[in-house]
């Protein structure tokens, strides 16, 4: 069994009470988990605060209890140790419980607003191709080398991600891509894991009902980076113009890649289809079947990173020549009504405005781009309007919807939305609660080699409402639609 003491390993501690030569069972911050001889973590949540139930725990048969404050009626024979910060104390204990598993592969995280599921994803893909067996940790699903788990946070509590590293070591993995969220970073749920690398995407409007303001959102992201190894490497994308701030005060190697600056890793589009795109690439040309310049960015991103991990140049090149799109990012189909449906995760105002021009940009003009488009309940209610302009503005027809509307009123979203309409394109907007119902009317309203984009939820296959999932998948519902209008 283990001891308290070894899995204190790097915990910044304030107090002990009781002794740490003790042997525990397993490591718990969940109440309702905590069973005899365990240790219960009291964490300070955004709407509850673990340290309400020590006494829960104890009677249970906790023996250790790790906080940030030490209760008044301290129990004999149970062990109490005083920390600054309890999530830190999390990461760090659950890497020791684990046997420090992400120092045993080759952990890359990605981080920034859009793109960060794409291009850990697209890693995953490449390098199981390469021939390795490969980890991924991510919004859409967790990867065991050839074993699947549902994922249910970007960033999982530390936990669940040491839990999951240890099975890669079990599996023999070798490389493990992992999205980082900036609600990862700040509640320290990746403290304690040891990154080979880093990769900063971008960064835009989002998250601003966690993160006060944007300031305070850009700078948890660069924390991430400040961390990191002088042996790791950081690689950013500086035609954003946080790329390098990112890299400021960070110990680790430093690289950059583009579209429209100098960087080590740069990018050039030299045709964009609906087939892909064929893109010029330092030196050398190479054909993907990825679309839109967002998708630029994310192989210059991929390439520069297998690089750096070690793959050669020419099957780099090959390997992402055999990509496939991932799962609700700018996922598309052509029913036999020659109406081309896309479905894509866009649920920022930048993602949205990046999806919406890579369209514009490919279509000739005399067909239609309707877009069916919401804002998720509960979430940053500023972003709503700016999506409702940028929809508005960059589409011939709108029709604003429910995305997950959670505890709020669906229709007080699409309010907020519609504030963002400019007078000139009122007339291109409709509104639909019924997500399903929206979707519908998109399809009887186009007409052949017309345009379909459905934002906001990609790959997720259900509807939150009232604090209940439903079933719903965009894409199959836009499929299913699309195959009615043929009969």
């Amino acid at each position: 069994m283990t001891q308290l003491k070894d899995i204190l390993y790097k915990v910044t501690i304030n107090t002990v009470v009781g002794s740490t030569s003790i042997a525990v069972n397993s490591l718990h911050f969940d109440s309702r988990q905590v069973s005899k001889g365990d240790i219960f973590i009291a964490i300070k949540g955004t709407h509850v605060d673990g340290h309400q139930f020590i006494d829960a725990v104890i009677e249970h048969g906790a023996i250790a209890i790790v906080c940030e404050t030490l209760p008044d009626n301290l129990i004999q024979g149970v062990t109490y140790i005083g920390v600054e910060n309890t999530h830190e104390a999390l990461a760090f204990m659950a890497s020791n419980i684990f046997g420090n598993p992400s120092e045993n592969l080759r952990l890359v995280g990605v981080t920034g607003t859009n793109g960060k599921t794409t291009i850990a994803t697209l890693l995953y893909q490449l390098f199981k191709k390469a021939g390795y067996k490969v980890g991924l940790l991510s919004t859409v699903k967790i990867m065991v080398d050839n074993t699947e788990y549902k994922a249910t946070h970007t960033t999982p509590d530390s936990l669940t991600i040491n839990r999951y590293l240890k099975l890669m070591n079990d599996a023999g993995v070798e490389f493990c891509f992992m999205e980082v969220s900036s609600h990862g970073i700040h509640q320290k749920r990746t403290a304690g894991l040891y990154f080979e690398g880093g990769i900063f995407t971008n960064l835009s409007h989002d998250h601003l009902d966690y993160h006060n303001t944007f300031a305070e959102y850009r700078d948890v992201k660069k924390s991430f980076f400040d961390n990191l190894s002088k042996s790791a490497f950081a690689l950013v994308n500086v035609d954003d113009k946080n790329g390098l701030v990112m890299l400021q005060n960070s110990k680790a190697k430093t690289y950059t890649y583009a579209l429209k600056t100098y960087a080590d890793y740069k990018a050039q589009v030299l045709e964009n289809q609906f087939s892909g795109l064929l893109l010029k690439l330092n030196d050398s040309e190479l054909w993907t079947r990825l679309i839109g310049d967002f998708n630029a960015y994310n192989i210059s991103a991929i390439y520069g990173t297998a690089e750096l991990l070690g793959l050669e140049k020419d099957e780099i090149l090959r390997l992402i020549s055999e990509l496939e799109s991932v799962s609700g990012r700018f996922e598309y189909l052509i029913s036999e009504e020659k109406i081309t449906a896309i479905v894509d995760y866009a649920h920022t105002p930048d993602a949205l405005k990046n999806v919406l021009e890579t369209i514009n940009n490919i279509r000739t003009k005399n067909e239609q781009l309707i877009t069916v488009v919401g804002c998720g309940g509960d979430r940053d209610t500023s972003k709503r309007p700016k999506m409702g302009h940028i929809a508005s503005a960059l589409s011939t027809k709108v029709i604003f919807t429910s995305d997950n509307p959670r505890s709020e009123v669906p229709e007080t979203i699409i309010e907020d939305i519609e504030k963002g309409v400019e007078p000139q394109n009122f007339k291109k907007t409709m509104s639909i609660v019924d997500r399903k119902q929206a979707i519908k009317t998109a399809c009887q309203l186009a007409n052949p080699y017309d345009i379909i984009l459905i934002a906001g939820k990609g790959h997720e296959t259900y509807q939150e409402i009232k604090g209940e999932r439903f079933d719903f998948d965009d894409f199959k519902t836009v499929k299913e639609f699309l195959k009615q209008l043929q009969k």
